[in-house]
C-alpha cells in the first residue's frame, strides 16, 4: 500500500474510529493483497509509511471475496470487477484474506 493511501486510511480511522472503517482491496495477486491487508491490520511491514508499527486492526476484504460481492449491486459488480474476477486466482486471494482477518482483524 502506497504512502498516500496509508495516510488516507489512518486519517479515516482517526476521524471515524477503526471499528467504523472497512478497507476494500483490489490487488491482482494474493501476496500483494496480503501485504496491504497486513498494513491496515498490524502495521506497515516495510516500516516506510505512517502505519509502521500502528496496529489499526481494521476490517479488510478483497473485491472478489463473496462478502463484498454479495453486498453490492450485481450489475455494478459485473461491470467493474467481473472481467478481472475471471482472470484472478480468486481462491488464493480469498484464502490469504481469510488468514489475515482471522489473525489480525479486531473489528469484523
Amino acid at each position: 500500500m502506497d504512502l498516500e493511501n496509508q495516510k488516507r486510511v489512518k486519517a479515516l480511522s482517526d476521524e471515524h474510529g477503526a471499528e467504523n472503517v472497512v478497507v476494500i482491496l483490489g490487488a491482482a495477486e494474493a501476496e500483494a493483497a496480503g501485504l496491504a491487508a497486513e498494513t491496515v491490520t498490524v502495521g506497515d511491514p516495510t516500516y516506510a509509511g505512517c502505519l509502521a508499527g500502528v496496529e489499526l486492526g481494521l476490517s479488510v476484504f478483497h473485491a472478489v471475496e463473496p462478502q463484498f460481492k454479495e453486498s453490492v449491486d450485481e450489475t455494478v459488480y459485473d461491470d467493474q470487477i467481473g472481467m478481472m474476477e475471471m482472470v484472478l486466482n480468486v481462491d488464493e486471494i480469498v484464502s490469504e484474506m481469510e488468514d489475515i482477518r482471522k489473525d489480525n482483524c479486531k473489528y469484523l
